[in-house]
């Protein structure tokens, strides 16, 4: 029986794709489920087209009212009967109410080397602190923002002259390699860190 993934995304859904592209063969995971909080998100049709199940649970009628967003995502993801639930660029936070009932099960990739650069804007923050070094980080999702074990990072050179699109270019692919090595790891049962150099 394979570990089911919902794959929870915002944007374009590269990292989806990375991970749906390698939950193949003998893997032990299937991808069940994408679901965005953007009807517009490019990744909600590339799923589509890799024969994925979507969901939609737009974020903005629910503005001011997080739980009642929070009921409805749950609502979808539980629907269908995920084991692990990776986040993949969904932009949204998550409060800790909908976090503990899935404790243990949800992964995360943050663009930095964590416990650095917690939130936004990761790159323009390394290029400012004169980091030699930037990269991203899957961890384990807990009720604290950007917190919880980690469980794979790779790193990236910061070269002179980066800007944060530089840097973030060179960072993606790297992304799209350290997240699907985790996730498999995760489904095995094998929770060691990955370190990518």
């Amino acid at each position: 029986m394979s570990v089911r993934v919902a794959i929870l995304i915002s944007g374009s859904g590269s990292n989806m794709v990375a991970l749906a592209q390698s939950m193949q063969g003998d893997h032990p995971a299937r991808p069940c489920l994408v679901l965005s909080n953007r009807p517009d998100a490019a990744g909600l049709g590339r799923a589509q087209d890799m024969g994925i199940p979507t969901a939609v649970v737009d974020h903005r009628p629910f503005k001011g009212d997080r739980p009642g967003f929070e009921a409805a995502l749950r609502a979808e993801i539980d629907k269908a009967r995920p084991d692990l639930i990776a986040l993949a660029g969904f932009m949204r936070v998550l409060t800790a109410d909908f976090v503990r009932p899935y404790a243990g099960r949800i992964l995360n990739i943050h663009p930095s080397l964590l416990p650095k650069y917690k939130g936004l804007d990761t790159h323009t923050r390394a290029i400012a602190a004169g980091d030699t070094e930037a990269g991203c980080t899957v961890h384990e999702v807990t009720p604290a923002l950007d917190d919880g074990p980690i469980l794979g990072q790779a790193r990236v050179p910061v070269l002179r002259g980066d800007t944060a699109e530089t840097l973030a270019a060179r960072i993606l692919p790297m992304e799209h390699q350290l997240y699907p090595l985790v996730l498999r790891r995760v489904a095995e049962g094998n929770r060691a860190p990955i370190m990518l150099p």
